[in-house]
């Protein structure tokens, strides 16, 4: 591969500063439900498969547990989740989403339309660029456990 000299060149910085114009777009739309992009990603989880535990959330998310327990809280403070120990195992928290979450997620399922829908680029193109984005992410996960990192 060639080297890339200029910041605008390079993949790993377009895949990040789209990342950012699409938080930027999510956020008037998410601040009237009252929650922050991370948050949504959270409870989306959660609307696809509720009562999960802070590890399986963290795998689905791709981020550490460390890292999501401040949304939990935060979330939780909220009324948005409810979080709870296993009596069998100490260690193991499951969280639940509250009946106020359930009512969001009709509203927040609807986003993408708003998001993407005037951004001048077709949806099957859309899609095409989020399965390519999803092959890079899972070939450099799997570069990473090849090398136990």
């Amino acid at each position: 591969m060639n080297r890339v000299k200029r910041l605008e060149e390079m993949p790993c910085y377009a895949i990040y500063s789209a990342g950012l114009a699409i938080q930027r777009t999510y956020k008037p739309l998410l601040d009237e439900l009252g929650i922050t992009y991370p948050q949504f990603l959270l409870l989306n989880v959660l609307w696809e498969e509720d009562h999960l535990t802070v590890g399986e959330i963290s795998e689905r998310l791709g981020i550490e547990s460390s890292t999501l327990t401040p949304l939990l809280k935060r979330l939780q403070v909220a009324g948005l989740v409810e979080r709870t120990r296993n009596p069998a195992d100490e260690r193991q928290v499951f969280v639940e989403l509250t009946e106020r979450s359930k009512a969001l997620e009709e509203r927040g399922a609807c986003l993408g339309p708003e998001v993407f829908g005037d951004a001048g680029i077709a949806v099957e193109r859309i899609f095409r660029i989020r399965d390519e984005v999803k092959a890079l992410r899972d070939a450099l996960n799997a570069k990473l456990a090849a090398k136990g990192k």
